[in-house]
């Protein structure tokens, strides 16, 4: 077996070390952006659902000034907007590279398209159970906690692996902006130095990672869909 490998892959085997590295660090970007990322998306796409004209907590104009910045946002191509951020990257985090310079450009750049998958996920709670909530008395606290979110648990299961995905693409991208991970590691092996085992070694890992974030994200989708 390690012969085939040392075979097809003798790039990798001779940079593993770096390989091995840079595996776990798309695995940390991806990791704490996207549990930050939930949290806030989780806000904004109940802030979304619940402010327009005739919502629970009515604040069109919110409503309006929110959805547009969440549009601007993502209109920008990712590589742009965090090469746009580095000022404030690094003000916040210190450091443009590596993996404290990655991980904020990631929040941003993923947070709006989770936040509308959060959306569409609470759009699916029907209107009824709202109003019937309504006129038991809950408070609009205790309906989005016990309704909204609740009964949206399966659609946004679905969101979150969409999101994820999204989030392993993204972290490859940043890696052309020495964030490190995966990406870094096809780009300056495989296309700088000419190294395509890099390339589709870190293809093949990435593919790994999609297919086992859609393998969980289906089995918790299943699960929650039955309950």
């Amino acid at each position: 077996m390690f012969d085939v490998v040392t075979r097809w892959f003798p790039h990798v085997v001779e940079y593993r070390a770096e390989f091995v590295s840079s595996i776990w660090e798309t695995v940390v970007m991806v990791s704490i952006s996207g549990a930050i990322s939930l949290v806030l998306s989780l806000v904004l796409g109940v802030l979304l659902v619940t402010t327009p004209r005739g919502g629970l907590l009515a604040a069109p104009l919110c409503n309006r000034i929110l959805s547009y910045a969440i549009n601007v946002l993502r209109s920008v191509p990712f590589i742009i907007l965090a090469a746009a951020l580095v000022p404030l990257t690094r003000a916040l985090t210190g450091a443009a590279l590596g993996l404290k310079g990655a991980i904020f450009p990631l929040v941003v750049g993923i947070t709006p398209f989770f936040a509308r998958q959060v959306e569409a996920a609470l759009m699916t709670v029907p209107p009824n159970l709202i109003e019937t909530a309504y006129s038991m008395g809950f408070t609009p606290w205790k309906i989005i906690r016990l309704v909204y979110l609740r009964e949206g648990i399966p659609a946004l299961a679905k969101g979150t692996t969409i999101t994820l995905v999204s989030l392993i693409g993204l972290s490859a991208i940043s890696g052309s902006l020495g964030s490190g991970g995966l990406g870094d590691f096809a780009i300056r092996y495989g296309y700088q130095r000419f190294m395509f085992d890099a390339t589709l070694a870190s293809v093949i890992v990435l593919l790994c990672m999609v297919g086992f974030v859609e393998f969980v994200g289906k089995i918790v989708v299943d699960a929650t869909a039955r309950q």
